[in-house]
């Protein structure tokens, strides 16, 4: 009897740990890095995964999976993706084809980038996709990639370390301080372009990078904190003697608290997200902690060694279904939140396996595993006593229609007195469902930029995943679920509601890994005409002609058959 009771508990045990292991498996985790804009001059316009409404770009917004991103003339603009940097020319449009945890995969279908890779982890890589060919990058460095208006071209500067392009049925590196102009989709039609002064977007672009180096701020945080650069111009860095390095906004008015200046959209797969008003916003609401030292609300930040977690927002929210404020016209259903201070639980609102759930908790406070357990195990625990709750001004209220429409906070925010939130409940997301407007954001719609633009087809190199259903496909659910975001495996299950334009995608023919090294003859460079755009490379009748011409294009051709073979 006795050895059966034994052989029971050991079976019960097994069968916990498969629960377990199998329930973190069936749902995917989020990427735990987005894209921030964290730049805009002039008009630049934004359009949502899935949707087909463009939007005027909204500072701070985070980026993923399926969102658009047109600079029309005159306009520049800037999108911070952890360890990269990638900056927009005017008249560009790109599309982000996948961002996860690997790869950062774009579509460039017209116009110019400029793309710092200052680190990549052991496996990651960024991923360029233009009409004639996949430009890959797996080694920090700065290049440039052109797409002419007509998409008949693409030019890849390396200024330095090392790109691979492919193509169909040919493959190159191409190594730093050279640049190629390529013509169709096979790599055979190809031209040498010679270097030459910096234009205004090469000088633009070596100013943000210079700001970068120079970054105080890189000794406090994990290299990962996207925003961190901004920090250095708004704050300053003080020591304290329980939290360590603590950051300080240096003006703010009078009864400001975190989670105050800007508004809350719905993203996927996070829900709920705050976009920050404040150009120094992104870091410190989306990573770290909030405290209340001395009178005065100081960013406390994750380890410096851990890869940092992006969060949509380390908040707690106060109330539930029947939580209500008071307005000029009366009891309004409302909803509240305030800043989590440091060491304490982050609850996503999403599902999430185990491991994400540590990760997001470890690489933005210092928090013990026992903690981590019991939370994650126990997610109806009630009895949680947060810092930040008590402090005069923490709570910002809003009605629902301002929190849902995506309204700005500090204009409609409402009083509540301390009794009225200090016993009502908190909750892990607010009890309400987002609407088409909580998808778009603040930004102010828009005209459709030049159909052909993102109507081309791209050749890449790693097929990108499914383009997203879109809001109206996910409607039914979460409004039966409010404040609950679709897990991927139900998201995937959806069918588009509305035709929303996909990127047409061409990958190219599977092959091994660049290897060969593109050399194409030097030849001498004339003097550039008058008026010419400085990176342009000479037209072909003014190009050296005849034998060398000839044989670069006979040696290229050849290099693509022994690769084929």
């Amino acid at each position: 009897m006795h050895t059966q009771r034994l052989l029971l508990r050991f079976l019960n045990l097994l069968v916990g740990i498969a629960i377990l292991v199998f329930s973190g498996l069936s749902s995917a985790d989020p990427p735990s890095r987005v894209a921030r804009l964290g730049y805009v001059t002039g008009a630049v316009s934004f359009s949502p995964g899935g949707e087909n409404d463009w939007m005027q770009a909204t500072l701070n917004r985070p980026l993923t999976t399926g969102d658009r991103l047109w600079a029309e003339a005159g306009s520049l603009a800037e999108i911070e993706i952890g360890g990269a940097m990638i900056r927009m020319n005017a008249d560009t449009g790109i599309a982000m084809l996948n961002l996860d945890d690997r790869i950062i995969q774009l579509q460039l279908t017209q116009g110019a980038l400029i793309v710092r890779v200052r680190r990549l982890e052991p496996g990651q890589v960024v991923e360029v996709d233009t009409p004639n060919l996949a430009l890959t990058l797996r080694h920090p460095g700065e290049f440039r990639i052109e797409v002419d208006p007509y998409g008949d071209a693409t030019t890849v500067f390396v200024r330095n370390g090392q790109a691979e392009v492919y193509g169909q049925g040919a493959s190159y590196v191409i190594n730093a301080r050279q640049a190629y102009r390529f013509m169709g989709t096979g790599l055979r039609d190809v031209q040498t372009v010679f270097a030459a002064r910096s234009d205004e977007f090469d000088l633009w672009a070596s100013d943000r990078d210079r700001a970068f180096d120079l970054s105080v701020s890189a000794r406090y945080v994990s290299p990962d904190v996207i925003g961190f650069r901004d920090l250095d111009v708004y704050g300053t860095w003080h020591v304290d003697a329980t939290y360590g390095n603590v950051w300080f906004p240096n003006q703010v008015v009078i009864g400001w608290a975190p989670y105050r200046d800007g508004h809350w959209i719905w993203i996927d797969p996070w829900g709920w997200t705050w976009v920050d008003d404040a150009p120094w916003g992104f870091a410190v609401t989306h990573y770290g902690r909030w405290a209340h030292l001395r009178g005065r609300w100081g960013w406390v930040p994750g380890p410096l060694r851990a890869r940092a977690y992006y969060a949509p927002a380390l908040v707690v929210f106060v109330g539930g279904v029947n939580f209500q404020i008071t307005i000029s016209s009366g009891l309004v259903g409302g909803i509240a939140w305030f800043p989590l201070a440091p060491r304490e639980i982050y609850l996503p609102a999403y599902s999430v396996s185990r491991d994400y759930f540590e990760k997001v908790n470890i690489s933005n406070t210092v928090i013990n595993t026992t903690v981590i357990n019991n939370y994650y195990y126990n997610p109806n625990i009630t009895n949680i006593v947060y810092n930040n709750r008590h402090v005069p001004g923490a709570v910002v209220a809003v009605p629902k229609t301002t929190f849902v429409q995506s309204r700005p906070v500090a204009r409609e925010a409402v009083h509540v007195l301390p009794d009225i939130t200090e016993n009502a409940p908190v909750v892990i997301a607010p009890p309400v469902a987002p609407t088409q407007r909580s998808v778009h954001g603040a930004g102010a719609e828009r005209g459709q930029p030049p159909a052909r633009v993102f109507e081309r087809p791209v050749l890449a190199r790693t097929a990108p995943p499914a383009a997203p259903p879109g809001f109206a496909a996910q409607q039914p659910q979460l409004t039966a679920r409010p404040g609950k975001p679709l897990d991927d495996a139900a998201r995937r299950e959806l069918k588009p509601a509305v035709a929303a334009p996909a990127p047409v995608v061409r990958v190219v023919p599977p092959a091994r890994e660049a290897t060969r090294t593109l050399r194409p003859q030097p030849q001498p460079q004339p003097a550039p005409k008058a008026g010419r755009r400085a990176e342009e490379p000479l037209p072909a009748s003014s190009q050296p002609a005849g034998k060398n011409r000839r044989s670069t294009k006979q040696e290229l051709e050849e290099e693509a058959r022994k690769l084929q073979q």
